[in-house]
């Protein structure tokens, strides 16, 4: 698999676009990251860093992203877009708590063979999936949730 950096260039270069110095800063921020992000967090950790990007850049540079499907749009509540790193990635599924807000991620074996199937059904090719579940947390009702054994669910705290 080619390098993020090469995918984004050629993708940049088919479009007659330049690959800047704040493009590449963008694309490294979120290959650093692990998990979902929001556009002004990212903003906020560039500028940390001392790296000038402007908003206006950073949000073209996430619909590019996006162009290129290097990144998702995950949706997660209203107030907020949130994105992610897709490209050469497992896919990532979540479940949002709608009192609390609190995101978990799994993967699930048998929700990726249900997308190869439907894909081989219908003559496509599947290149990756975004699965979201909106339910209610035990813990959000003050109840503690039962261990999750095995592979999956990994909280994320909820991005304000």
């Amino acid at each position: 698999m080619a390098p993020l950096c090469s995918v984004f260039r050629r993708y940049l270069k088919s479009r007659g676009l330049k690959y800047t110095n704040e493009r590449a800063d963008v694309l490294d921020a979120i290959i650093a990251r692990d998990g979902v992000f929001e556009a002004e967090e990212l903003l906020l950790e560039l500028r940390r860093r001392s790296q000038r990007v402007s908003k206006a850049t950073l949000y073209r540079t996430i619909h590019l992203l996006q162009d290129a499907g290097i990144i998702v749009q995950a949706l997660f509540n209203s107030k907020q877009s949130h994105f992610q790193l897709i490209y050469g990635r497992q896919p990532r599924d979540h479940m949002v708590c709608m009192k609390s807000g609190r995101l978990i991620e799994f993967q699930n074996e048998e929700l990726i063979a249900l997308r190869n199937r439907i894909c081989r059904e219908l003559g496509w090719s599947p290149v990756g999936h975004r699965f979201q579940i909106y339910a209610v947390s035990p813990d959000a009702d003050g109840t503690k949730a039962p261990a999750h054994k095995g592979q999956g669910p990994r909280s994320q705290p909820r991005s304000r």
